[in-house]
């Protein structure tokens, strides 16, 4: 038989996802603006990251997951 997902294990790994693509997707945006000549691959890299985190965000609104609720 199939384990039975929770709702909530469900929601902590969304929540864990959007935390690490939002520092990764800083980390590279802050290597691009210290770089004199950035390439086109990181900007591209950046660009789908920041992609990424905004569309998993608005997932989590959707599920009504709050990172403050879910500490508890």
């Amino acid at each position: 038989m199939a384990r039975k997902v929770r709702k909530k294990d469900i929601d902590k790994q969304l929540l864990n996802t959007i935390f690490s693509l939002q520092s990764e997707w800083k980390q590279v945006q802050s290597i691009i603006d210290q770089s004199m000549e950035p390439t086109v691959n990181g900007y591209y890299q950046a660009k789908a990251l920041r992609a990424q985190y905004l569309f998993l965000l608005r997932e989590a609104r959707h599920r009504g997951v709050n990172a403050w609720k879910m500490r508890k």
